[in-house]
């Protein structure tokens, strides 16, 4: 498992959830937390929880949950809802968002 951080973005090898620096919101997005802003520890913490969850079939029980609950406690999530998210494909970070959620539309972006 390694996970690679940079000035500007966070990637794994065993996930393909990923986290970008976003200096107009002053900090970080992670792909399986959408519209949610992190500092870069937090983010961290994001990345290896997702990193953790694809490397393994983690549920109540396993040797690994205490950990998984005190990192989505750090995210404000129970453990449960980290597993599920961090779970799920990632979505587009790369994609314009206007700040209602929807995308910009050609002219917008121009």
């Amino acid at each position: 498992m390694t996970l690679t951080i940079t000035d500007t973005a966070m990637t794994s090898d065993q996930t393909p959830h990923t986290a970008r620096h976003t200096p107009s919101q002053n900090g970080w997005q992670v792909s399986w937390l959408p519209g949610r802003t992190l500092d870069r520890n937090t983010a961290i913490t994001a990345m290896i929880l997702a990193d953790t969850v694809t490397h393994e079939q983690v549920r109540e029980g396993h040797r690994l949950w205490p950990h998984i609950q005190g990192w989505a406690d750090e995210l404000g999530l129970t453990g449960r809802e980290a597993v599920a998210a961090a779970s799920q494909p990632p979505g587009d970070l790369n994609r314009e968002r206007d700040p209602d959620g929807g995308r910009l539309g050609r002219e917008a972006a121009d």
